[in-house]
């Protein structure tokens, strides 16, 4: 749909209203996971077969993640006056991220505790066999240091991580790049000018290729279906339920709480992120809805530097769904293999968990991979044990997406209230679906000028050049997820 103004001009008028509701992008994502279901359950081959089409679109969305990054976090470093208000952001985001994963591992560890789902398994670890693939991500794990997260950060070429698409490492190139394009000037501002035209353009490729977001999501479903069927539902439903209701739980307790505290509704986002939620529910990955979500935040008042620094390190560093998921399992091992934990020790597991979980952020098989690294910290429970719960992992791979994409969200939320930045009346009309005005545009300069060098008309004459103001402006911070299909 176009956002317009209620009330505007006339020309305003003339634009079009809402999408009916059979051309919006979340009614075929949503249609294509239920045919992708059907298919791979009633012809698990075929299903099998579509997992190109998935793997497919994943990818194209994969190539669009690390550009748009550095592109959102230089734009909004490099246009800020006081880099200070960066840091500041930066660290108040890192506080609240370690503060909201304690919670949701806190929540994990009384769920199983209460339920004891793994009592009566009697699971011999030596006897325990170990497939392949599980034995790859064991490896990684038992080789995973707390530490490395720290020196992973720092690549060790500028392309590199590009090419891998390692979000943490282009979070610190773009954010050395922004800071260094900030301090030098006026000379940076045709860099900046770059920068600001060029995030236009991946958006604008960002909405080609959500066009075939339906045909993505039925691939993935119907391939992931197809292979895993409903067997490992049966034998291991009450763990999946557990996890299921543990964080559907913490979503509305916790991060309901938060959202109440700042006068919003939980649900009434959730609605308005729906298509991103279809997404992730078709390709059991919260990836592809980054670019997504960064825009709807933004065009609902949360400031572009904020959106851009702290959604993209939440991916990495805000992992709620996961952390509920790694102290589950934790314990459902322990359990299984009749290891008994004191109280102590299960708090010592936590803060093991806050570091290891940060180290294999954005990693294939990044779950187990911290997993295997807690367990072989600490040395009390088997590794092998992972073996119990590998077959479950895809069912509950969506569950630790949603949830840490609805973390992310309200995290932002959060940091841009801390920051005083929030126009929380905005917000709360863009997630209940009232129309509203795109946002305004800043006419100070980009980059700071030095005024007593610049020329009174270049410098406003640098100044329209850096930042576009007017309709043409307005019109470029529509939302490409705002398109109908």
């Amino acid at each position: 749909m176009e956002h317009i103004t209620a009330g505007a001009s006339p020309a305003d008028k003339n634009m079009p209203g809402k999408t009916r509701w059979y051309r919006q992008l979340y009614f075929w994502v949503l249609t294509a996971i239920v045919v992708g279901i059907l298919l791979g359950w009633l012809a698990p081959t075929a299903g099998i077969a579509m997992e190109p089409i998935g793997t497919t679109f994943v990818n194209a969305m994969k190539m669009l993640i690390g550009p748009i990054v550095f592109l959102t976090i230089v734009g909004g470093i490099a246009s800020v006056a006081d880099l200070k208000k960066v840091g500041m952001t930066g660290l108040k985001a890192l506080t609240y991220f370690q503060i909201g994963t304690i919670c949701a591992m806190v929540f994990g560890l009384v769920a199983i505790n209460v339920f004891r789902l793994g009592d009566g398994v009697n699971a011999d670890a030596s006897t325990i066999k170990t497939s392949e693939s599980a034995a790859k991500l064991i490896d990684a794990g038992q080789h995973q240091e707390w530490w490395q997260f720290i020196t992973h950060i720092i690549p060790n070429s500028i392309a590199g991580p590009f090419v891998e698409g390692d979000i943490l490492q282009i979070i610190f190139i773009a954010v050395v790049f922004g800071i260094a394009l900030n301090a030098i000037g006026k000379v940076g501002a045709p860099v900046l000018d770059g920068v600001q035209r060029l995030t236009g353009v991946m958006f604008k490729i960002l909405g080609f290729i959500m066009k075939a977001a339906p045909l993505g999501a039925f691939g993935a479903m119907a391939f992931a279906v197809g292979k895993y069927g409903v067997s490992s539902l049966t034998s291991m439903g009450g763990l999946i339920a557990l996890f299921y209701g543990t964080s559907i739980l913490f979503v509305i307790v916790v991060l309901g709480s938060i959202m109440a505290m700042l006068r919003l509704n939980i649900f009434t986002m959730i609605r308005h992120l729906k298509e991103e939620y279809m997404l992730i529910l078709g390709t059991s990955t919260a990836e592809p809805a980054l670019p997504g979500l960064m825009r709807k935040l933004e065009h609902a008042g949360v400031k572009k530097e904020t959106v851009g620094l702290v959604v993209p390190t939440g991916y990495s560093f805000n992992l709620d769904g996961a952390a509920i998921y790694l102290s589950l399992a934790a314990l459902y091992i322990a359990q299984a293999t009749n290891t008994e934990l004191t109280i102590g020790q299960q708090l010592g597991l936590l803060a093991v968990m806050l570091l290891t979980s940060k180290g294999a952020a954005g990693v294939a098989g990044g779950g187990f991979i911290a997993l295997t690294a807690t367990l072989t910290t600490l040395g009390t429970i088997p590794a092998a044990g992972i073996m119990l719960i590998f077959g479950i992992d895809k069912f509950m791979s969506e569950c630790r997406a949603l949830v840490n994409f609805t973390g992310n969200a309200v995290a932002t939320l959060v940091i841009a209230r801390w920051d005083r930045t929030l126009d929380t009346d905005r917000v709360r009309r863009v997630f209940a679906g009232e129309t509203v005005e795109p946002m305004p545009v800043d006419d100070t300069p980009a980059i700071p000028v030095e005024e007593e060098e610049t020329e009174p008309a270049e410098a406003g004459k640098h100044s329209a050049a850096v930042v576009p103001s007017g309709p043409a402006a307005s019109a470029d911070r529509r939302p490409a997820y705002s398109k109908s299909l």
